[in-house]
């Protein structure tokens, strides 16, 4: 069946040029178009939809109204608005409804780059309940502001260092813990970095944003740590996790994207554990005694409270973020390759190696039993016999940290 869009804009000609620049869909998707929030729902009323698209500023009711009421009365439709000439408040009083937003006019590739990968997320969730709460949730987190800065700041073709540590340096607790992070043994510094700026210059922007995407996760999910979850222990695995990912990336010389990407998705692979912790904190501690009580993965006590992983959930979260396609991939299989399209080297394939390794190399921290290798992967992949390259790597890296501490 396909997927339902609604687009809706109190200007005529906006959704006839959105039916022109679509038609090419047509047979991918099923399209919608309504003038006005009240059409709208009327709509949704009768037919199912899956992502809504609004405009910023329509007379009546506005797009964060109507946003709000179809958050309320239809949380598992994943919902995007346009934004062109609205006031910086407007676009702050809708953040905690909006899963993204667009520039208006936007860019026809873009447009239907990013309607084809929200209907993918609407498949990465097979249980409609937990679909329907990840996107209904009112305390959902929003892109982390400092980092959704540093996006914007990256595309001025005028950008400077000193400008991105200026965005940096306006959060004093995001600033120290980049410094902490750049000055551990993982990125082998010899010398002392001080400021952001050095550490921009030396680790390159890519990196620099996936540290600040993850402080800033960890900083705004903060829900008190229970004896059963560790808020610090997670952000330490998430931390090793990404170098070793890094690094192994860097063992088989592919290209630089996929190296960045990998960190990238080493750092926020396991958000959808801080998330479901956050919201569902006594379901979540459930799933760790029964994989702890039954000797489980993890990841199958979580289908068992939940009906998903979190590997599925911080997924679609990060999906509806609009964080680079292999990065959500990466999140989304990276304890289920046998899923993954197609096998290759790849962040996914990256991040599943360096997650095995980090419970290997310290298995105390493992709830339930450690997650598995999956070597018929890596044989389909043409990377059978790399592993023990791989492992040696990461113990090397580990000892330098053990002896920086």
């Amino acid at each position: 069946m396909n997927k339902a869009i609604l687009f809706v804009d109190d200007e005529s000609n906006i959704l006839l040029g959105l039916k022109r620049m679509l038609h090419s869909m047509r047979h991918e998707m099923d399209f919608y178009f309504a003038e006005g929030g009240k059409e709208a729902l009327e709509i949704l009323a009768k037919q199912e939809i899956h992502v809504i698209v609004s405009d910023m500023r329509m007379p009546g009711m506005d797009g964060a109204a109507l946003l709000t009421t179809v958050m309320e009365q239809y949380p598992q439709v994943i919902r995007f608005m346009l934004t062109g000439h609205a006031d910086d408040r407007s676009v702050l009083q809708s953040i905690p409804v909006v899963h993204q937003f667009l520039a208006k006019p936007s860019d026809p590739e873009t447009l239907k780059e990013l309607l084809s990968r929200a209907c993918a997320l609407q498949e990465l969730i097979s249980s409609k309940k937990l679909k329907t709460l990840v996107a209904g949730l009112g305390t959902l987190p929003s892109l982390p502001e400092i980092y959704a800065e540093l996006q914007e700041k990256a595309k001025d073709p005028d950008c400077a260092i000193a400008d991105i540590a200026a965005i940096i340096e306006k959060d004093l607790a995001m600033s120290t813990k980049v410094l902490q992070l750049v000055n551990s043994a993982f990125y082998g510094f010899y010398k002392s970095v001080e400021s952001p700026a050095r550490a921009v210059n030396l680790l390159g922007l890519d990196t620099i944003k996936s540290l600040v995407l993850g402080i800033g996760i960890f900083t705004e999910m903060t829900p008190a740590s229970d004896k059963g979850f560790s808020i610090a222990a997670l952000w330490n695995h998430s931390v090793t996790v990404a170098g070793f990912a890094k690094k192994i990336a860097l063992a088989e010389e592919v290209e630089n994207s996929i190296v960045e990407n990998s960190f990238i998705a080493g750092i926020v692979h396991d958000v959808g554990k801080l998330l479901l912790f956050s919201s569902l904190g006594e379901q979540y501690l459930q799933a760790v005694k029964i994989a702890e009580g039954e000797m489980l993965p993890l990841c199958q006590a979580e289908e068992q409270v939940f009906e998903a992983d979190h590997g599925e959930v911080g997924g679609y979260l990060l999906g509806l973020w609009g964080l680079p396609g292999s990065v959500v991939e990466a999140v989304t299989f990276h304890h289920k390759l046998e899923r993954y399209p197609e096998a290759s080297f790849c962040p996914a394939l990256a991040v599943h190696v360096a997650d095995f390794i980090y419970y290997m190399l310290v298995p105390d921290e493992c709830v339930g039993t450690p997650p598995v290798i999956n070597h018929a992967y890596l044989e389909e992949a043409g990377l059978t016999g790399r592993f023990d390259r791989w492992l040696a790597i990461c113990k090397e890296s580990q000892g330098e940290e053990a002896q920086d501490d």
